[in-house]
């Protein structure tokens, strides 16, 4: 029996790795749908968000089998509750993600955004991928050392999006009332999506010490 329990482990280690490789994968299709105004990469996003759910699904079962048929004590109950947590911040990356896809989507064959903020927004989406696939590695490795630097990347995602509302607040002549509604959503989403990856950061802390960040990181030499 537990052998199979730690199997079943395993698999769900497995599931949230692929879920987070489907919001990285998703969140670059969408950006490059956004930024070119490309119809085919923002159905292809959407299509990868629909995957999520089924990925979703998946690992709720895994999650809620573990939890009736194994009885999981301690370090055991912690993984499997803490993946339960997990896998609601992995599907809420692609809900945002499609939240991008469909603004894109929506204003094709126009852009979303004007030329004046595609700067910020590129880096707002390369932020989003660099978070998505260190977040993904993170739970690939377990490593709390790993996990923790994902908050610090997070900085340059909270800079860029008051970077983008400044731009905002300056308005652009050429910018339409229905173009800056859908920047401020945009920045919004990535920036929401990028909060997502830090918990997954955290969580991945506490998943694999049993502390919280805070106190794991000041029970480090010098301190984190």
């Amino acid at each position: 029996m537990r052998t199979r329990f730690h199997e079943d482990l395993e698999q769900l280690a497995h599931q949230l790795h692929t879920m987070c490789l489907h919001d990285r994968a998703a969140i670059a299709a969408a950006t490059g749908g956004l930024l070119h105004a490309d119809l085919e990469q923002c159905e292809r996003a959407i299509e990868i968000c629909q995957e999520l759910d089924i990925l979703r699904d998946q690992c709720e079962h895994t999650t809620m089998a573990l939890l009736a048929l194994q009885s999981p004590v301690a370090g055991e109950l912690r993984k499997v509750v803490t993946a339960i947590q997990l896998v609601t911040n992995l599907h809420r990356m692609g809900a945002l993600t499609e939240h991008i896809a469909d603004i894109a989507r929506r204003r094709h064959p126009e852009h979303a955004v004007p030329a004046s903020m595609v700067p910020i927004m590129a880096r707002m989406g390369a932020a989003a991928v660099a978070m998505a696939t260190a977040a993904a590695a993170v739970l690939a490795s377990g490593d709390p050392d790993d996990a923790a630097q994902i908050e610090a990347q997070d900085d340059t995602m909270d800079r860029l999006h008051r970077e983008l509302l400044a731009a905002v607040l300056d308005g652009d002549e050429h910018a339409s009332k229905a173009m800056v509604v859908d920047v401020t959503l945009l920045g919004r989403y990535y920036e929401r999506f990028a909060d997502h990856t830090v918990e997954v950061g955290r969580r991945t802390i506490f998943m694999a010490t049993g502390s919280t960040p805070e106190e794991w990181a000041a029970a480090q030499p010098h301190g984190r």
